[in-house]
């Protein structure tokens, strides 16, 4: 039953006082006493009691007879050595103190006087034959039960008193008697104790001590247990250390305290469930709470919380992760984002928005790339939780400014795939504004990866933009793309396109269908929206920690380098070389690379693992269109690829989510012309001509052939432009010109040379002044 104080179940212990038994009833109120006024981890503990002429109450810690345990877990697979050990070590311990510390018999040991508590701790009862050693206030009580004189040593039948023993050699008899029964059942008769029976083999030599008929020869208490912790004893194991260490914690040193809390969490798995839930855990909570164990006592906290009831943990152990989650110490707020996954269930939303959000939202501004990671990340588990502000304003806003200027090629694509996966959660109106923007400017991120976050980002969240935003805005960016210099991007371009071309396609020939396809462009945000983009991406989640890992590495405290232009690798072999695609204007906070980074994760080859993701129902749609067409790819896409590359969009510093909007301007930088390529070396400005001069005019201008012939090259574009002999005549025919142009510059410079040479020929040397002096 429940305690009156603090709602803690009790057992109460119960003795009606009967006419006639004032001997049992001196031996009950002895026993009364002596349980009040003992104190000792391994006694049963005294709550409360009450004593009438007609009944004797006593409250105790809430405890189960050790005889009824052990059938139950008999019943339920059997009990572990490793508990049936520290249990034995308890009761010698017990009885150490009594006879060695308060020189006392206690004269009951057997199987029902002990009794196990919910963490399957053993306590030491039956207290009701208890005397002194001494032999103050008289011998031993006569016992008025037969079936407890078979636990008596032989001696005491021996009325000889030739052997007298220890103080402490009838106990130890008792003793072996309950090890015995431990192992064995219940025991009928005392002749059976010659047959060690199923008891370990390592316990079996100091058992024989035990029940030895020399009672000189049986052990203190103390002596036994010094035997049995031995190395190789049956008490020297890894569950029996745990718990003294348990016992002693208080007194520890901080570094054994962190050194064993480190390795506890490897050993959880075998220990007791009860064990684990009710003395390990109320340890680890206490360390934490006043004992500075820091982030060392995450990992076996939650896994001891997983044996916890739902309510349990609520009461429990959501108290002391909401106030670790103020806490400034990195180690604890990383490993808590790492972990987030095994108690987010638990956490309700005000408790997410009000005490965990705000705590966590500082991880995007810190300066370890690791955590911003994570940060990231645990926005998978966070964003089905938060409120309308901290989903659409707040967290849009960080995700905007971490993509556009972290340094980390990893964290941006994290970001994005972060984006795409949270997407249905979002309102409709921050839908429109920030997808598209977002997943663009992903596919110009000079990091791979990041390209292909963007170009699946936009596949998953297909359901969620309008047929309008389709073909005006997300194909033109995924055509630019065909023509990346990475493989892995161009593939995943191809296939979206493909995708969001069957749907265009669908709806074109049935335009009834515009409805059903644009359903959940206006939706408001639904946790079930996001099914066809749960899995995605979950590479990019789950696997880019170790590029990042390998950047902090490399780069602990690198600082992002600004970059006007896209980098570019060597194309493939079979493709023509590209032309350097312009980057959009942009301040120091655009996309920021290293060129370590990028080598780092082209040597994992990241992006090839991206094709084994589901597609889901959108793939399935481009493969069944598909299927009745004709093969398309054979023309009508040589074009694309060289227009998109001349577009130019628009960017803004701004961090917040605006930026989206600014980088998603399409209806800007289509129509500009591509600029002016440079002269060749060596060509003069038009201004440096002598047009006034008296040369002859048959000479002409030397660059009027090469302006006519690229006009020509531009009004008659051939249709195989793609084609490597057009590039390279075109190259060969320009190379011709600038070296032509250049042996005209050079033979005019040398008559030029001729003639100021004669000039001063003809003058004579000049005439030198002279100063006057004084």
């Amino acid at each position: 039953m429940p305690g009156p104080a603090t709602g803690s179940p009790v057992s109460i212990f119960v003795y009606d006082v009967k006419p006639g038994a004032e001997e049992q009833t001196q031996v009950a109120k002895a026993a009364f006493k002596r349980l009040k006024t003992l104190r000792h981890p391994n006694i049963l503990a005294y709550i409360d009691g009450l004593e009438t002429d007609k009944c004797l109450h006593m409250v105790t810690e809430a405890v189960t007879p050790l005889g009824t345990y052990l059938k139950a877990q008999v019943e339920a697979g059997g009990l572990k050595e490793l508990e049936l050990s520290w249990g034995l070590h308890q009761i010698v311990k017990a009885l150490s103190f009594l006879v060695n510390d308060c020189s006392l018999i206690h004269n009951n040991v057997c199987l029902a006087a002990v009794f196990v508590d919910r963490a399957g701790e053993w306590k030491l009862g039956g207290l009701d034959y208890m005397y002194s050693a001494q032999g103050d206030g008289g011998g031993p009580p006569r016992k008025g039960y037969p079936e407890l004189e078979q636990y008596d040593p032989p001696e005491l039948a021996d009325s000889s008193g030739r052997a007298v023993g220890e103080k402490w050699s009838a106990d130890m008899w008792r003793l072996g008697c309950l090890i015995w029964e431990v192992f064995n059942g219940p025991l009928v008769r005392a002749s059976a104790l010659r047959n060690p029976g199923k008891i370990p083999k390592s316990l079996v030599p100091h058992y024989c001590e035990l029940v030895g008929a020399n009672p000189k020869v049986r052990p203190n208490p103390a002596h036994f247990l010094q035997n049995c912790r031995a190395p190789g004893g049956f008490l020297s194991n890894r569950f029996v250390e745990t718990n003294l260490f348990l016992e002693e914690i208080q007194i520890k040193e901080p570094a054994e305290k962190q050194k064993f809390f480190q390795e506890l969490s490897k050993s959880l798995d075998s220990f007791p469930e009860g064990f684990c839930r009710h003395k390990v855990l109320p340890q680890l909570l206490t360390a934490f709470e006043f004992g500075n164990a820091g982030a060392v006592v995450l990992t076996p906290l939650f896994k001891v919380g997983k044996l916890l009831s739902a309510e349990e943990y609520q009461q429990q152990v959501i108290p002391v992760v909401v106030k670790m989650f103020s806490s400034t110490d990195r180690a604890m707020r990383i490993r808590l984002l790492q972990q987030m996954e095994q108690f987010i269930q638990y956490l309700d939303e005000p408790t997410v928005n009000t005490q965990i959000f705000p705590h966590v939202v500082h991880g995007f501004l810190d300066t370890n790339p690791a955590i911003r990671e994570q940060t990231v990340k645990s926005m998978l588990l966070l964003a089905p939780k938060l409120n309308e502000s901290n989903l659409n304003l707040e967290l849009m806003k960080h995700f905007a400014r971490l993509q556009a200027k972290d340094e980390q090629g990893p964290i941006r694509c994290n970001t994005t795939v972060c984006l795409g996966k949270i997407g249905s959660y979002l309102s409709a109106s921050t839908r429109h504004r920030v997808l598209t923007s977002a997943f663009s400017r992903a596919t110009k991120d000079p990091f791979a990866p990041s390209r292909v976050a963007g170009v699946l980002g936009f596949a998953a969240t297909h359901n969620l933009y309008s047929l309008s935003d389709c073909a005006h805005k997300i194909l033109p960016v995924l055509c630019g793309l065909t023509v990346d210099p990475e493989k892995s991007v161009r593939d995943q371009a191809f296939k979206a396109i493909r995708s969001f071309l069957s749907k265009l396609e669908s709806v074109s020939e049935d335009p009834t269908q515009l409805a059903e396809v644009e359903k959940d462009v206006h939706a408001a945000s639904s946790p079930g929206m996001g099914g066809a983009a749960a899995s995605w991406a979950g590479w990019a989640v789950t696997g880019v920690s170790s590029l990042t890992s390998k950047l902090i590495r490399t780069h602990p405290t690198a600082a992002p380098a600004a970059e006007t232009s896209t980098p570019q690798r060597p194309p493939p072999e079979g493709l023509p070389a590209l032309a350097p695609v312009p980057a959009a204007p942009t301040t120091t906070s655009h996309w920021e690379a290293q060129e370590e980074g990028r080598d780092t994760a082209e040597d994992s080859s990241p992006g090839d693992r991206w094709d084994d993701e589901d597609w889901g129902s959108l793939e399935q749609e481009a493969e069944s269109v598909l299927a009745q067409q004709d093969d398309w790819s054979s023309g009508g896409l040589a074009g694309r690829p060289a227009q998109a590359g001349t577009s130019d969009h628009k960017s803004s510093s701004d961090s917040t989510w605006t930026n989206w909007e600014a980088e998603g301007s399409w209806e800007q930088g289509w129509q500009e012309p591509e600029p002016p390529e440079p002269p060749p070396e060596g060509t003069r400005l038009a201004s440096e001509y002598n047009w006034g001069s008296s040369e002859p005019s048959d000479k002409g201008d030397p660059f009027a052939g090469l302006t006519t012939r690229r006009e020509t090259s531009a009004q008659q574009p051939r249709p195989d432009s793609w084609g490597e002999d057009s590039w390279e005549g075109l190259d060969t025919d320009r190379q011709a010109k600038a070296e032509l142009a250049r042996k005209k510059r050079e033979e005019r410079r040398r008559e030029m040379e001729a003639k100021r040479a004669e000039r001063k020929a003809s003058k004579g040397p000049m005439k030198l002044g002279t100063r006057k002096l004084d």
